[in-house]
């Protein structure tokens, strides 16, 4: 007579790595007329604001969404990239991070929130940050320059208006064209094509409003005035923004740390996903005592340090989950 197996005991939806790690759901959004494609995963944790680099679509920005485990992130599609639509004038970067702001009040976030930028994207983060210091509460700049004084846009940046041919034609990218993004696209330049089956790329009035954006813009008068913490990653194999505009932005804002990367190219956030996001949550789980980190957040919301639940005790499988109690600090 075989023995019975006892029941598998369930673990609760709220201790479930699956149920934690949601799927991120697309949206679109009317913000002042502007048609804007939005993605959210909810999570746990102060939320992260990812901004992608020149014309890249949302799609892009997968890799990192899913290393990123279960923090709540919000990835905005902004006009010009991928299926959002462009504009009829070019714009610059400060009515970007106005409609950015607008965004995040339609969305509900009200409070500081951390932002990961790379390249164009981590212009607007700097922009961001500059006119709205209170709802910013660290920052994460990767492959970014001061602007107009770095070099972003010279000789070689001609040839990136190729990457919109790429996203329209299946076909693989040209040697000069792989080597100008550096890093381990060298190696594989396939990593270039679009990803996923619904990916597009930008189109060509787009991607230039993007890059006429770009071209008028500076920061490097202001970054005195940045003072939130902010964390500098920069590729040492990166012909677009070399390694010196990160240690530019380093030597310029006050509350910086720099990060290199070795061996990494200008899309090293998203081909290296596991690896920087290590790197960004253990910047943004750092303990400052300045009221800017997680476990801050946690004990303003009555959670323990890290967020979590309290699992329930064997033979409690059906009681209730309840809130335990902020420890002390």
């Amino acid at each position: 007579m075989s023995e019975t197996t006892p029941p598998r005991r369930k673990l609760p939806p709220e201790l479930s790595v699956l149920r934690r790690r949601t799927r991120m759901q697309i949206e679109w959004l009317d913000i002042d007329g502007v048609q804007l494609r939005c993605g959210i995963r909810r999570g746990r944790g102060r939320p992260i604001v990812l901004l992608n680099t020149l014309g890249a679509n949302l799609d892009m920005m997968l890799p990192l969404v899913n290393a990123l485990d279960d923090s709540e992130l919000i990835v905005p599609e902004l006009p010009g990239a991928g299926q959002t639509p462009s504009l009829r004038l070019p714009r610059t970067m400060g009515w970007h991070a106005r409609l950015l702001a607008t965004l995040l009040d339609r969305l509900g976030y009200d409070g500081p929130l951390n932002f990961v930028g790379l390249a164009w994207g981590g212009a607007l983060v700097q922009t961001f940050a500059l006119a709205y210091p209170a709802r910013t509460n660290r920052i994460v700049l990767a492959s970014s320059s001061v602007g107009v004084l770095g070099r972003t846009f010279g000789t070689n940046g001609w040839r990136r208006l190729q990457a919109v041919r790429r996203y329209r034609k299946a076909e693989a990218p040209s040697p000069g064209l792989a080597g100008l993004y550096g890093g381990l696209i060298r190696q594989r330049p396939e990593l270039l094509r679009p990803r996923g089956e619904h990916a597009s790329g930008p189109s060509t009035r787009g991607y230039l409003h993007q890059a006429l954006a770009g071209a008028a813009w500076t920061s490097v008068h202001r970054l005195h005035n940045l003072g939130c913490p902010t964390l500098i990653m920069g590729g040492d194999d990166d012909p677009i923004s070399p390694l010196v505009n990160s240690r530019f932005l380093y030597w310029l804002i006050p509350k910086s740390h720099l990060h290199v990367v070795r061996g990494g190219g200008h899309l090293f956030l998203l081909l290296r996903a596991n690896e920087s996001a290590a790197v960004i949550l253990r910047f943004i789980n750092e303990r400052r005592y300045d009221g800017t980190d997680n476990a801050d957040y946690h004990l303003a919301r009555g959670l323990p340090r890290d967020g979590q639940l309290v699992p329930p005790a064997p033979g409690d499988g059906d009681a209730p989950l309840a809130w335990p109690e902020a420890p002390e600090p």
